[in-house]
């Protein structure tokens, strides 16, 4: 008995392990002519038991190209098509541009630091000390999730001027209600959706609870 974890590996499943067989044999057939009508058979078969290539943009092309490679390249035949190669049909993919993103402070991250840019740029000087406010409130939140421990207002204020070259000067302890920025006003928005689905779950708990 043969089992299937001693027989070599289908190339292409489609065609099933009979059609692999046939072209195997054709490898062993000496005789050119004999080989040529042997292949021509082969190749009107695939596309008998492959109707969907017919779909294909010149179908009989592709049987083709899927004859040599299910013959590893080996078959000596005549071709109407150009014969591929190894190189053609499977080329090595072209390597990934992975982005090389070195944040100087990787302790803030690098979104920190294009919001930082975003503030230096802006001309309005009300709206720039909004972005400070929210920027310099996000330091924060970084460094308690990161350090498990409250960070001294002062602490922040002299990081921010020091990443800043003192254009950026955080205010601790001013409301973001002196502001009427879009900086303001998407932080209000932020926080308002996220009380009002801490109020809905709490509401929730409370009448399960009954």
């Amino acid at each position: 008995m043969e089992y299937n974890t001693t027989r070599t590996p289908l190339v292409i499943r489609e065609y099933g392990r009979n059609i692999q067989k046939m072209i195997e044999y054709l490898l062993t057939i000496e005789d050119k002519e004999k080989r040529q009508r042997n292949a021509l058979a082969v190749i009107e078969l695939m596309g008998t038991l492959n109707p969907q290539l017919r779909n294909v943009e010149d179908f009989r092309h592709k049987l083709w190209d899927h004859l040599f490679l299910i013959s590893d390249f080996k078959l000596d035949v005549d071709s109407p098509y150009p014969k591929p190669t190894r190189e053609l049909l499977k080329p090595k993919p072209a390597p990934l541009p992975y982005p090389k993103r070195h944040p100087r402070y990787s302790h803030l991250g690098k979104n920190l630091e294009m919001l930082i840019e975003k503030a230096l740029q802006e001309p309005d000087p009300d709206r720039r000390a909004a972005f400070a406010q929210v920027i310099g409130n996000y330091m924060k939140l970084a460094y308690n999730n990161w350090h498990k421990e409250n960070v001294h207002d002062d602490m922040i204020k002299s990081e921010l001027a020091a990443i800043t070259h003192n254009q950026l000067d955080y205010q601790p302890g001013i409301s973001m209600a002196n502001y009427s920025g879009e900086p303001y006003r998407s932080s209000k928005r932020r926080y308002n959706k996220f009380n009002g689905k801490y109020n809905k779950y709490n509401k929730y708990n409370k009448n399960r609870n009954k």
